[in-house]
């Protein structure tokens, strides 16, 4: 069954304060993960601490496998939470952080010592259970953090922007630990963050939230390549929104270019959101020259990344970004060039 919400609402203060979280519904299934994504404000993490027990709701309703749990507690939920600060106890070495919340629960003595080793071998800590918190890296203790989690065997394990603290490498190899150790054990996730790239790593499904409100829910790449709105199709991935219009044969006309969207679109006004790797950029034109059907951009500035190059064109659509494989190129401001769009990476949205 997993988690599923009911018209849950959430205020701070009287009545006539305003609502950070406004009536949403949805589903974690069991043993998927799931993120909610957004920015800042949005109601990600008041979500997420409802989930837990950490705040009550002013409306609606919380049932995690089945059971209604809205006015339970957060020790009478069977939820285990990762914070973003880790929060282990400094004077406390990694197997008194991980056998904690055995300790205080009353399980005996040695079956305590049992599981709390069995998790930490679970998160490749085994052999570090003698140390304290300020000997180990920040991947570590992040590990000791959710060796602390699983100990409790909880039927939702809960993650509130748990890789933010780690460097970048360390990012990709903790989001890949969590996601396969997710999978290997059948948890049921629910997993906050604002990094869309990360969202996109683990998720079964992803849940945007705009202003309190779930703007859309779905697949990774759903949300990724058919976005329901301008908001989404922006936050999902640095897509750039242009204005257009939906013509009667069924293209759409953005500038000199034609594209045919995934659906239907009614004749009118559209907004087209273009991604950054969806430009192709064609040969260099001479002074005057022109490519029909193509849009034509002038470089303003380039950025070399290893793999990739960010790009900078003025165009009759006004400043356009690219990110494009062609490192080899020799990038010079002022250079003409005509773009033209690949099949991926457009979507048309309502206006």
């Amino acid at each position: 069954m997993g988690i599923h919400f009911k018209q849950v609402s959430k205020r701070y203060g009287g009545a006539d304060s305003p609502l950070v979280v406004k009536g949403i519904d949805f589903v974690v299934p069991k043993g998927s993960l799931t993120t909610i994504l957004g920015p800042s404000g949005c109601g990600k993490t008041t979500t997420l601490r409802m989930i837990a027990g950490l705040e009550t709701l002013s409306a609606g309703q919380i049932l995690i496998d089945g059971v209604d749990v809205t006015h339970l507690g957060p020790s009478e939920r069977n939820v285990s939470m990762v914070f973003q600060s880790y929060a282990l106890f400094p004077h406390m070495n990694v197997i008194g952080n991980v056998r904690y919340g055995l300790d205080v629960s009353g399980v005996p003595r040695q079956e305590a010592k049992e599981r709390a080793l069995n998790s930490l071998s679970l998160v490749g800590l085994a052999g570090y259970e003698g140390r304290l918190p300020s000997e180990l890296s920040g991947g570590q203790q992040q590990r000791v953090a959710l060796a602390r989690a699983l100990v409790l065997e909880p039927s939702v394990l809960l993650f509130d922007e748990p890789l933010s603290n780690l460097d970048a490498r360390l990012r990709r190899s903790m989001r890949d630990e969590i996601r396969h150790l997710q999978q290997r054990l059948g948890l049921t996730v629910a997993y906050v963050t604002h990094d869309q790239s990360e969202a996109l790593a683990v998720s079964d499904q992803i849940i945007v939230m705009e202003n309190g409100s779930i703007a859309q829910a779905g697949t990774p790449q759903d949300l990724y390549e058919r976005p329901i709105s301008a908001f989404v199709a922006s936050f999902m991935g640095e897509a750039m929104l242009f204005d257009g219009q939906s013509l009667a044969d069924g293209s759409v006309q953005l500038g000199p270019l034609r594209l045919l969207p995934r659906h239907t679109v009614a004749a009118g006004t559209v907004r087209v959101a273009v991604r950054p790797e969806a430009w192709l950029v064609g040969r260099e034109l001479s002074d005057g020259e022109s490519v029909p059907a193509s849009l034509m951009a002038e470089l303003k500035q380039s950025a070399y990344l290893g793999s990739v190059v960010e790009l900078s064109f003025d165009t009759e659509l006004g400043p356009i970004f690219v990110v494009s494989p062609e490192v080899a190129h020799e990038w010079r401001v002022g250079q003409r060039f005509a773009l033209s769009l690949a099949g991926g990476g457009v979507s048309v949205v309502a206006v």
